[in-house]
Parts: C-alpha cells; sequence; structure tokens
C-alpha cells in the first residue's frame, strides 16, 4: 500500500476529487493548511495564526493500492495544475501496515 499525500491549490480541490471519486477513490482526507515556499506571490498573505506562512494550500491524503499510484498522482496533476509557478507537491510513501481503530485488527496484507 501507498500513501499519497498532495499540497495543492484550494480551488483545485472540487475537480481533483470529482475525478478521484469517479475514477473509484472515495475514501481520502481533506485538510486545510497553510504553507511557505520559494514563490514569491504578490498577492500573498501573513496568516493570523502563524507568522510565518504566506500560501493558503489544501493538503489531499489517500491511501492506495501500489498499482494505482499512477493513476491517482496523474489525475492530481492533470486536474491540479494551472501551469504557473506554487501548483503543488505530491508525496508517495509506503504504508507498512494498516488497522482498524475500533478493534485494533489488522486490515490487508
Amino acid at each position: 500500500m501507498k500513501e499519497i499525500k498532495a499540497f495543492i491549490r484550494p480551488n483545485k480541490v472540487d475537480g481533483i476529487v470529482h475525478h478521484l471519486k469517479d475514477a473509484g477513490f472515495e475514501n481520502m482526507t481533506i485538510s486545510s493548511a497553510e504553507g511557505t515556499g520559494k514563490l514569491q506571490d504578490e498577492d500573498a498573505f501573513v496568516s493570523q495564526k502563524f507568522s510565518i506562512t504566506d500560501s493558503e494550500v489544501a493538503k489531499l491524503e489517500l491511501v492506495v493500492n501500489k498499482n494505482d499510484v499512477d493513476k491517482v498522482v496523474h489525475i492530481i496533476s492533470e486536474q491540479g495544475k494551472t501551469l504557473n509557478p506554487g501548483d503543488g507537491l505530491i508525496y508517495v510513501s509506503n504504508v507498512n501496515q494498516i488497522y482498524r481503530v475500533k478493534d485494533g485488527l489488522k486490515k490487508g496484507n
């Protein structure tokens, strides 16, 4: 299993999630986040919560079979890009074990 974590523009979330669900990827977590990076946008703001952040981002997280990684990354990239700097990043990590909270039982392999 693989965890895919994408930091994307908030205005792209609806389209990405719609396409992921249409492709059969229905279980995901979406969070609002703030970040800072190389991009210096003239519309950037200083957060009221954190004095060092300068941009809003959305964080999308999902766990998929390793054979589905390329498909998910393609959907996020195609639906999330604006072709401008600051479109975001996608991380893929190994998931070694998954347990259910309600009973502590291991799921899958």
